[in-house]
């Protein structure tokens, strides 16, 4: 395992910090999701450890060996990549729940940065033992599939996003799709605090950042939501909806 990532891992044998996949309250998010006890027992073995990523560290950077996945404990993460002029370009954001990491399945080494963007804590899976698992587990091999399919979907939806939708419903379609992602968490999907800065919002829409606070500030004045901060609440989330058009894509 590459230096970074062997840091501050947590054994899982040590006393009253063992969280098995299943005791864990995110299993149906997770890669648990659909396994039998026996089946969860195995993966429960799999589990490399636990690691805490403080504000602003990296779990992994870009050309770092790949080795194993995370799954996001607890906490939340941006993936981004340096462009050839310097800057850097945000490919996602990740929360608790999700996986996170395989971008390096194909090249055997991580081709982005993963930022924690608040103190944040990952389960460790090797890859390699993952494989080997789901070979003999088929309900697990299929999770981990739907897993992969969820981030190819993502990825479609945002250049979508990014190619045929105007400013404001860019950053529409970016609040409804954090509203369903902490609904599935259990958590309200009218009022949530962004984790992220409008700046690296409008790094990922592909957008700068006075459009992005002339976008909020019309959606505040339009009566659709409420800004305090990085504090958000959706006021008219039907109405909101309604700027993204008709179901197939946006408005030119």
């Amino acid at each position: 395992m590459h230096a970074n990532v062997k840091q501050n891992v947590i054994p899982l044998n040590v006393p009253g910090l063992k969280v098995a996949c299943s005791q864990c309250n995110l299993r149906e998010l997770c890669l648990p999701f659909g396994l039998a006890e026996e089946e969860l027992e195995r993966l429960d073995t799999l589990i490399g450890g636990r690691r805490k990523i403080k504000r602003g560290q990296h779990l992994y950077r870009s050309g770092d060996p790949f080795e194993a996945i995370f799954a996001i404990k607890a906490g939340f993460f941006k993936t981004d990549v340096l462009t050839e002029d310097g800057r850097d370009q945000v490919t996602g954001f990740q929360m608790a729940g999700e996986i996170i990491g395989m971008d390096g399945i194909s090249t055997e080494a991580h081709t982005c940065n993963a930022v924690a963007l608040e103190d944040s804590e990952v389960c460790l899976i090797p890859f390699a033992e993952l494989e080997s698992l789901s070979s003999e587990i088929r309900a697990l091999q299929h999770h981990f599939h739907k897993v992969m399919s969820r981030e190819i979907v993502r990825d479609h939806g945002v250049m979508m996003l990014l190619g045929t939708m105007r400013a404001e419903e860019r950053l529409a379609a970016f609040l409804l799709n954090l509203s369903q992602r902490f609904t599935a968490r259990g958590y309200s999907s009218a009022e949530f605090h962004l984790r992220m800065t409008r700046e690296e919002i409008g790094s990922y829409l592909g957008l700068k950042l006075e459009t992005v606070s002339r976008a909020f500030s019309r959606f505040q004045d339009e009566g659709l939501i409420s800004v305090q901060q990085k504090h958000i609440r959706i006021l008219d989330i039907p109405n909101l909806k309604a700027l993204l058009g008709p179901p197939g894509g946006g408005r030119h």
